[in-house]
């Protein structure tokens, strides 16, 4: 049995999760979800959600865990995850990265994202007068995150969307390989998916290789399109 920890990725919450967590469940394995800072339901002001922030909130989830967890971060949450990761490797027994940013030494998302051929998702989004947080618009919603879900779960999910704090984003990640490095890494590739396509997702594998590559034909959003596949991608490792 394995006790996974799942943090969503931008303008998501824990609320996405729940399908997958049910497939692991019946699988034997715990497995919880948490609302990073300003999403789903934890109310932190835009304006004070770092990605410092981020990290401190799933570092105090994992010092009440039972043991090391393995830790999979959707998207951004690719980020937070791998930050955390330097913080308290002991604390971690893998990180997955589902169709997710999975960042070097030096990098923030934004300077990722600035090497992706599709980058559609800056596009898409409409800002706030202060420039803290975007919105995805409502009418891109569907072709980004959910062309291979059902109606149901796109209307499920799009009621659940909230505007996402940018500052994480811009934040330059450091990592070392005495810390974050020493942790087993892998990658679940989604390659159908029109939000980080897989020009980017492969050139992130390239240049800071997992020890295991998993691929779904699936869009941005397996935990709902396919989660009894997700699970099963998650229970094997």
């Amino acid at each position: 049995m394995s006790h996974f920890l799942f943090i969503h990725g931008a303008f998501h919450g824990a609320w996405c999760w729940q399908k997958t967590i049910t497939e692991l469940e019946k699988r034997g394995h715990s497995a919880k979800a948490i609302d990073l800072p300003g999403q789903g339901e934890d109310h932190t002001p835009l304006k004070d959600v770092t990605l410092d922030t981020m990290v401190d909130k799933i570092a105090a989830t994992l010092a009440h865990s039972p043991a090391p967890v393995v830790l999979v971060g959707h998207s951004l949450g690719g980020i937070p995850i791998s930050v955390t990761g330097e913080k308290v490797p002991e604390r971690i027994k893998t990180l997955v990265y589902l169709s997710a940013f999975l960042p070097r030494d030096g990098e923030s998302l934004l300077e990722i994202e600035g090497r992706n051929p599709k980058a559609v998702v800056p596009q898409s989004m409409v800002f706030d007068a202060d420039r803290i947080s975007g919105t995805i618009m409502l009418d891109k919603v569907r072709d980004l995150f959910y062309h291979d879900c059902t109606d149901a779960d796109v209307a499920f999910a799009s009621a659940r969307l909230r505007p996402q704090a940018l500052a994480a984003l811009m934040t330059k990640v450091h990592l070392t390989e005495d810390r974050f490095g020493r942790i087993p890494r892998v990658y679940i590739e989604c390659t159908d998916d029109q939000a980080l396509s897989t020009e980017i997702q492969l050139d992130m594998i390239e240049k800071s290789p997992p020890v295991d590559v998993r691929r779904l034909h699936a869009s941005h959003s397996p935990f709902l399109s396919m989660p009894d596949k997700l699970a099963e991608a998650l229970s094997d490792l």
